[in-house]
């Protein structure tokens, strides 16, 4: 379970983001294929699997690469909490396996040329298919740079953004990052 304290930085400011933009999003539909069950959206050859969890204002999360980008990531043991039951009294969450994830359940080609874009189709598309117009991001460590992405694709769907535990630059070990990638990935 995560510390109260960070709990409530975080759902702080995931609150007032949506709440500034509520008057614009209150009429859509938010209540549809809650539950936690294990579901997957289809676009061409790919397959992506998602899950859902409470009811509420959809908030989307991104699992990042510490958590080797998948749902369960978020529930184990490298991560401070698990936000599918952390935030499912509040909110609609829903989060999926990145395309191609180790462990994941998600599959598909990425395309060479445009390989952040298509994390971003992925999650675009998993919203339009959810019928979700307006929504939040709650991303971590890689998931802050698809927030950017996703802010970039689709500036007037993404209400509020919250990057969290993102990967940074550390002047005391300056090749952190790529020793673990390279001896860990």
């Amino acid at each position: 379970m995560i510390d109260s304290t960070r709990r409530d930085i975080l759902a702080t400011g995931v609150a007032a983001t949506a709440m500034a933009a509520a008057p614009r999003v209150l009429a859509q539909g938010q209540e549809k294929g809650q539950g936690g069950a294990a579901m997957f959206y289809e676009r061409g050859p790919v397959r992506i699997h998602y899950e859902e969890k409470g009811s509420g204002y959809p908030l989307l999360v991104i699992a990042g690469g510490g958590l080797n980008s998948t749902i369960a990531g978020l529930a184990g043991e490298q991560s401070p909490y698990n936000p599918l039951t952390e935030f499912a009294s509040e909110y609609r969450v829903i989060a999926a396996d990145l395309r191609n994830a180790n462990n994941g359940q998600s599959t598909g080609p990425l395309e060479a040329d445009r390989p952040w874009d298509s994390y971003t189709d992925d999650h675009i598309g998993l919203m339009d298919h959810l019928g979700i117009d307006k929504f939040m991001v709650l991303g971590f460590c890689i998931g802050g740079p698809f927030i950017w992405n996703l802010q970039k694709r689709a500036p007037d769907r993404v209400v509020a953004a919250v990057p969290a535990q993102p990967v940074g630059f550390r002047p005391e070990q300056p090749t952190v990052l790529y020793d673990s990638g390279m001896t860990g990935w």
